[in-house]
Parts: C-alpha cells; structure tokens; sequence
C-alpha cells in the first residue's frame, strides 16, 4: 500500500529540487519558480547547472559530486551552498537524498526540475519517488515543459488549468477505483481505471478548474499547458 498524497498545496515552506537532467524549460517549468521566489533551493549533484542556469544558487548541493567540476564546487561553496558528499556506492539515488532533504528541511510545498531525462529507467525511478513515505502529504510536482506531473490518492483533487489543457490519469499501484470526474472532455463516473490499459491518457478540460474523485489506489495525474 502507497502512502497517501495530498495535491492541495499547504501553506509553509517551499523548496525547488534540481535534478541533473536536462532542464525542460517551458510554462510548468516557468509557473514553478514563479510560485516560489523564495523557496530553498536543493540540487542533485549536477543539478547545480540546472539551478544556477535558472538564475538560483542552491543552498544545499547533495550527491557524490561525479557531476561537477572542482572549478564548479569551489565556486558553489564560494556562493555560500551545503555541500554534502556521499558515498558513490549507495542505495539511494542523489535525487532521493535531495528530496528527503527538501522535506527534513520542512517543505510542504516541493517542484521537482531536471527529472526528465534521455533515460527512460532514470525518469520512471524519479517518478517512483514521488511514493518515498517521507513525501506523504506534501504537494510534490515534477514539472517539464508544459507539463506537471504528481500522484493523486483517494480524495478529491482540483485541476487549475485552462479550457483545453490535457489532463492524463494514470494508474500507477495497480487499479484506482471509483474515479469521478468533473468538467473534462471523457467523464469518468464512479469507475475504474484498470493498471495496464492506457484508458486515462488524453482527457481535456472543458472550463479554468476540473475535479478528480477517487475511492482507491494511486492516479499519476499529467498536466499538460495546452493540446498534447
């Protein structure tokens, strides 16, 4: 059984998480750091670039610092950044620690930057630490492009967006029971959305906010800004 996830943001402490791959910039990507002026910052190793890129200087850089050039983190320590190496051989990805960093730090509010990647076994073992207990009802996003993407658990979940975006619901723990659906293109009434069958993907927002109802199980939700 998955932890339970809460997608209504809480107020409190917000951070911004920067992967090492690439960065994806787009209207998600923009929204996100618009959202959070003064979030703490935390990179993955190389997700230092990414940050600085993006005009920020993280305030804790976690990995084996494999990534990153000596020049590199002398320049970061120089700018004031927590440099925390561990060990190249580890059971936890620099992802992994970055993010249990961002909610030890006290975050409720997370975005994830830089997850999205040219290796498909990177992007899905990112997308699977959205589960980590320690993210339990916090509101945690990766964000790529024009796209968000976050786990959904039984409740009910509000989509902001815009008459048009895309709206995907995945299943992700096996089957998510009782889905309901309010204000998309394809209504959902009180059914289930099997894991394997791609029937969730490509559903629309009719109007500026939509709603998503589920008994049980995990939907990954998909957002994207516009037609996908």
């Amino acid at each position: 059984m998955l932890p339970q996830f809460d997608s209504t943001p809480e107020s409190g402490p917000r951070a911004l998480v920067f992967a090492s791959g690439a960065l994806n910039d787009g209207p998600a990507v923009q929204a996100a750091l618009r959202a959070a002026p003064h979030a703490w910052i935390v990179a993955a190793d190389g997700g230092a670039r990414l940050a600085l890129a993006c005009g920020l200087t993280p305030a804790l850089v976690v990995g084996d610092m494999d990534s990153l050039d000596p020049a590199e983190i002398a320049a970061l320590a120089a700018d004031g950044a927590v440099l925390q190496r561990v060990p190249a051989a580890k059971d936890e990805t620099d992802l992994e620690l970055a993010l249990l960093a961002a909610a030890e730090h006290g975050a409720t509010w997370i975005r994830l930057i830089g997850a999205y990647g040219l290796r498909i076994d990177h992007t899905l073992a990112n997308i699977y630490l959205l589960t980590l207990p320690a993210l339990a009802g916090r509101d945690v996003r990766l964000v790529a492009g024009a796209q968000t993407l976050w786990l959904a658990g039984p409740g009910e979940h509000v989509l902001d967006g815009a008459p048009g975006d895309t709206i995907s619901l995945l299943p992700l723990d096996g089957d998510a029971e009782g889905v309901e659906t309010e204000s998309l293109r394809y209504p959902l009434r009180q059914e289930t959305l099997r894991f394997g069958p791609a029937r969730g993907v490509s559903n629309v927002m009719l109007g500026a906010r939509a709603c998503v109802r589920l008994s049980g199980g995990t939907l990954i939700v998909v957002h994207t800004v516009g037609r996908a």
